[in-house]
């Protein structure tokens, strides 16, 4: 069945980790498209600044002060927005939280708090949102990784709730098809992005180096963009950066190869030259409000992939292209 969604400009978006990085950004940019924007997270008064800001700004926005490890929590800011706008059009589920450290050595109170806000942060909004899309068709877009596709070391236990949320999302959407609900399943899939995540994260390293976004770095901004076009546009996926897209293709058709480099890949995630700030937003708030790490100055702001990956007609040319340049180059180290 074919889903229409309304005109950003016509739209109440729900937001969550709306605070800082991409769902600041993407909150941001919505409500200055027109949007009106529910932001949620746990730290009030990040979100009370956020909201003065784009009201001053012309804007319309509002915030709900609550954890999306809570299902209790999330279900009443679905209420409140529900009471507040009189519907929900789009609601992005984007909090989360990062672990860096071998799989082994991470304790198991921080595996399962990892869980308790990217998995079930996931869950518990699609539980509270979909009943509400349902009324009058709208869009659940979840916010996951590459990491969903490939073994990042030493990202191996955010990588985990990753795939955990992309089997979940694509079994949902498969059940909402199946019942020809109104409501477009998006899961979207960032290559690294420049955000606070490395210095948000729980950091295991056992020099105490500050953890990193490993290179390849997008804007962003790039992220937004994609959420936002998957709200007025029905999508299945979409992956932020052709450089993420790259290495899951690597990963895919070398596995072996794939994770030998990537094990030895890890020193790129952390600086020794830099202390891990502290303390973690993992249990608790801290350090909300930026909407980039101050790491990347020269964080890619463009993307050819994604934007051939938005137009369907371009992404099949693009992927003959990438498929005729790798066949090119096989062929040619043969000869070599």
């Amino acid at each position: 069945m074919a889903i229409k969604l309304k005109p950003l400009d016509q739209q109440v978006i729900v937001v969550t980790g709306a605070s800082s990085g991409i769902g600041l950004v993407t909150a941001k940019t919505a409500a200055a498209r027109g949007a009106t924007v529910l932001m949620l997270a746990r730290s009030g008064g990040e979100l009370v600044e956020a909201v003065r800001e784009i009201e001053a700004s012309g804007g319309t926005a509002a915030f709900y002060e609550a954890d999306v490890g809570d299902a209790e929590a999330v279900e009443a800011a679905a209420a409140f927005a529900k009471a507040r706008f009189g519907r929900i059009d789009t609601w992005v589920s984007n909090a989360g939280a990062a672990v860096y450290g071998k799989v082994l050595e991470t304790p198991l109170e921080d595996q399962h708090q990892l869980f308790r806000t990217n998995y079930f942060g996931a869950v518990h909004s699609a539980v509270a949102a979909v009943p509400r899309l349902r009324e009058q068709g709208g869009a659940l877009i979840v916010v996951g990784s590459i990491g969903s596709d490939i073994p990042a070391p030493p990202l191996g236990v955010y990588c985990a709730t990753k795939h955990a949320v992309k089997a979940y999302v694509e079994v949902l959407r498969a059940e909402l098809d199946e019942e020809e609900a109104s409501v477009s399943v998006t899961l979207v899939k960032p290559s690294g992005i420049d955000t606070p995540i490395g210095q948000h994260a729980q950091n295991r390293h056992d020099q105490g180096a500050e953890a990193q976004v490993p290179p390849p770095v997008y804007d962003p901004q790039l992220v937004a963009d994609a959420i936002l076009d998957a709200a007025v546009n029905p999508r299945r996926d979409i992956t932020v950066g052709g450089a993420g897209r790259a290495q899951v293709l690597f990963a895919q058709h070398f596995p072996s190869l794939w994770e030998r480099v990537a094990g030895k890949a890890g020193d790129v995630a952390y600086d020794p030259q830099k202390s891990q700030p502290q303390p973690s937003n993992l249990y608790a708030p801290a350090d909300a409000g930026r909407e980039r790490s101050g790491e990347h100055p020269n964080a890619r702001k463009h993307s050819l992939y994604t934007s051939a990956e938005r137009n369907p007609k371009a992404a099949a040319a693009g992927f003959a292209a990438i498929v005729g340049l790798a066949v090119g180059g096989l062929v040619f180290s043969r000869k070599r």
